[in-house]
C-alpha cells in the first residue's frame, strides 16, 4: 500500500521570495501565527499584523498592506495558509459592473491647439469622487478598461478650463524587462533593491471628444515635472525613471517619442504566466524617461534608497 503522504510532503514549499523580499519557512510560520491571532479575524487585520511582524514597509517607511493582501492571497491559493473568508463576496465584481461607459451622447467635440488650452493641469486623484471619475473614464474609454492595482501608485485627472480631458496613472514597474534591464546594466541584486525607483505608466487616456495636437506630449511633460514630488510626499521616496509599454499592433508610440522618451526595444510577448518560450501576449515596445540626470547610475547603486 502506498504510504500516505504527510501534510508537509503534500503542500508546496514556502516560496523563497515574496513581494520581492526573502521569504521561506520561518517567515511562513510568522504569517501563520498572525492568521491565528488576528482579531478581528478578517483579511485586512491579517495583512496589517503581517506587515508589522515582518516589517513589510515601502522604501518610504509605509506599511505595504495592499501589497501584503496580494501576497497573502497567493499563499492562501497555494494551500500554505487559510485566510478568513471575505467579509463580503463579490465586491470587486460589483465595483466592476458599476463602472460603465456613459450612455448619453458624448460631449461636444473640442478641437484646437495645445496653447489654446487654458488652465491645463494634473489633478491628483485623492478623494472618492475623483477616484470614481477616474475609474469611469478608464472603464468607458480606454481600450484596456480599468483595473485596480496594489502597491505604490499615483493617478491624475487631466483638467483644463474646457473640462476634464482624460486621466493618466503610474504604478509598480515590471519585474523583469530584458531591454530595460540591459539599458540600465544592473545586476539581479541591484534590481531587487532598486526596482521601486522605476514607475510604470500603466494608463494614459485623452477622452475621444478632444482633438488637440501635442496634448499628449504636454501631459507627459507635466508628469515628468511633478511625479517625483508627488511620490515623495505620499511614499517617502522619489522615482528616477518612468517606463511604459506600447502595444505595437495598436499604437506607434509617437506621443512618447514627441515627449523625448527613449524606445529601448520590444518585449517578447511572454508574460509572467507564460509557459516555455511561446509568445502568448501582444508584442510591446519598451519606452523609458529618466527623471534625473544620472538615473542609470542611481539604479545600479548597491545601497537601498
Amino acid at each position: 500500500m502506498e504510504r500516505k503522504r504527510s501534510l508537509k510532503e503534500a503542500l508546496p514549499e514556502a516560496p523563497k521570495r515574496l513581494l520581492g523580499r526573502a521569504f521561506g519557512p520561518e517567515a511562513l510560520e510568522v504569517v501563520r501565527e498572525q492568521v491565528r491571532e488576528a482579531k478581528p479575524a478578517n483579511r485586512s487585520e491579517v495583512a496589517r499584523r503581517v506587515c508589522v511582524a515582518l516589517q513589510w514597509r515601502s522604501p518610504g517607511g509605509v506599511f505595504q498592506t495592499m501589497s501584503a493582501r496580494v501576497a497573502l492571497l497567493r499563499l492562501h491559493r497555494l494551500g500554505l495558509i487559510t485566510l478568513p473568508a471575505p467579509r463580503s463576496r463579490g465586491n470587486n465584481e460589483k465595483r466592476r459592473l458599476g463602472i460603465v461607459a456613459p450612455t448619453s451622447a458624448l460631449p461636444a467635440l473640442w478641437q484646437g491647439r495645445v496653447d489654446e488650452l487654458r488652465g491645463l493641469k494634473l489633478q491628483p486623484v485623492g478623494d472618492a469622487q475623483d477616484a470614481k471619475r477616474y475609474r469611469t473614464l478608464l472603464q468607458g474609454y480606454h481600450y484596456l478598461g480599468y483595473s485596480a492595482t496594489a502597491g505604490a501608485q499615483v493617478r491624475y485627472l487631466i483638467m483644463s478650463d474646457q473640462g476634464i480631458l482624460g486621466g493618466i496613472g503610474f504604478g509598480a514597474s515590471a519585474w523583469k524587462v530584458q531591454a530595460r534591464d540591459a539599458w540600465i546594466g544592473w545586476s539581479e541584486a541591484q534590481r531587487r533593491t532598486r526596482l521601486h525607483l522605476i514607475v510604470n505608466n500603466t494608463r494614459f487616456l485623452i477622452v475621444p471628444w478632444v482633438r488637440c495636437a501635442n496634448l499628449g506630449s504636454k501631459v507627459l511633460a507635466l508628469c515628468a515635472r511633478r511625479l517625483g514630488a508627488d511620490f515623495s510626499e505620499r511614499y517617502g521616496y522619489a522615482p528616477v525613471l518612468m517606463e511604459t509599454f506600447v502595444q505595437q499592433d495598436r499604437f506607434s508610440g509617437g506621443v512618447y517619442r514627441a515627449a523625448n522618451w527613449l524606445c529601448l526595444g520590444q518585449t517578447r510577448g511572454r508574460g509572467r504566466n507564460s509557459l516555455g518560450h511561446t509568445a502568448t501576449l501582444p508584442v510591446k515596445s519598451v519606452w523609458v524617461y529618466p527623471l534625473t540626470t544620472h538615473a542609470q547610475e542611481t539604479l545600479r547603486e548597491q545601497r537601498c534608497a
